[in-house]
């Protein structure tokens, strides 16, 4: 039976690269993947998956107003669906990768973020959790060494941003990942 899968960390946590390396994996076994993004993300460009490491690869854009079952439905010969940035697919998304793994017995592994800056729940996000079958943490640390689990913004001098809207695109020099004490203690040690 296939499954949904959501496999999430912060910030830094290797999760684009996660993501290339299983296309690479299924690949290599002549299995054919179908990589989507969500449009919101153009930091690397509109159809380009990059990690960190210099990994990369061209993906299927996918916009906020497109049926994914509807185009899974034109694919051929789909073994397996790797999304990243999944935080930012709608939750009528998610129910149509759900929709997928149930009628066409097609795993969907969805890479992406649980929570943003304030540690407020992606709505994409909440979706997964409540409908995958799998969920995983993949861990990074916070510079104390601690489980980060975080995405502290920071403006142009390394302060906490603690306002803003959910989305800003950033890259290390925008996000820093950090376990929940330090974000806090952070934040109480600028405010004084």
């Amino acid at each position: 039976m296939a499954k949904l899968y959501f496999k999430y960390g912060a910030m830094g946590s290797s999760k684009s690269a996660q993501a290339l390396i299983t296309k690479f994996n299924y690949e290599e076994l002549d299995m054919k993947v179908w990589l989507i993004k969500p449009s919101i993300d153009t930091r690397d460009g509109a159809n380009i998956i990059k990690s960190r490491i210099g990994l990369k690869q061209e993906a299927e854009v996918i916009y906020p107003d497109m049926d994914i079952s509807s185009i899974y439905k034109d694919k051929e010969n789909v073994d397996v669906i790797i999304s990243d940035e999944s935080q930012f697919f709608t939750p009528e998304q998610i129910d149509q990768l759900r929709f997928i793994v149930d009628n066409y017995n097609i795993p969907v592994l969805c890479f992406g973020l649980r929570t943003d800056f304030l540690t407020h729940m992606f709505p994409g996000s909440l979706r997964l959790m409540e409908l995958a079958d799998s969920i995983t943490e993949i861990k990074t640390v916070c510079r104390c060494g601690s489980k980060a689990t975080v995405n502290a913004r920071i403006d142009g001098t390394g302060k906490i941003i603690t306002e803003g809207s959910q989305v800003f695109l950033g890259d290390n020099d925008s996000y820093i990942a950090m376990c929940h004490r330090c974000w806090k203690k952070t934040i109480a040690e600028q405010n004084k």
